[in-house]
């Protein structure tokens, strides 16, 4: 393995701590449980932007430039050897599949939210 996969791995941990250092506290002060479930009738946090939406937003501007920075070091023949490359290459692929499914579950629970509020309306119509 070489030292870019290490460094990625690295940062890839200090990252994901930074984000349920969030992520935690927001969910034991904004979301309403009832018996273990949530309850999306009581909860409006998922109807607005928050928090986490906007560290989301960042983290889709650096995948962004590390895909970016990976399509540029390929264009100047670089190999996986260089260290860059393989920083670079693991990054993006980490955050891409982490954003994907933030975005799978964000739609999801925004969608229950929706039916909980307006549920009844959209019913009757």
């Amino acid at each position: 393995m070489g030292i870019g996969f290490i460094v990625s791995l690295i940062a890839n941990v200090v990252l994901i701590i930074i984000i349920l250092g969030i992520t935690i506290p927001m969910d034991k002060k904004y979301v309403v449980r009832e018996n273990r479930k949530i309850n999306y009738k009581k909860t409006t946090i998922y109807l607005r932007w928050n928090v986490f939406d906007t560290l989301t937003l960042v983290l889709a501007i650096y995948t962004i430039l590390c895909v970016q920075a990976v399509f540029i070091l390929l264009t100047s023949s670089q190999t996986i050897e260089n260290p860059y490359l393989q920083f670079f290459a693991n990054q993006s692929s980490t955050w891409v599949i982490v954003i994907v499914g933030y975005l799978v579950s964000r739609l999801s629970i925004t969608l229950k939210s929706i039916k909980a509020h307006w549920g009844d309306e959209l019913d009757d119509e």
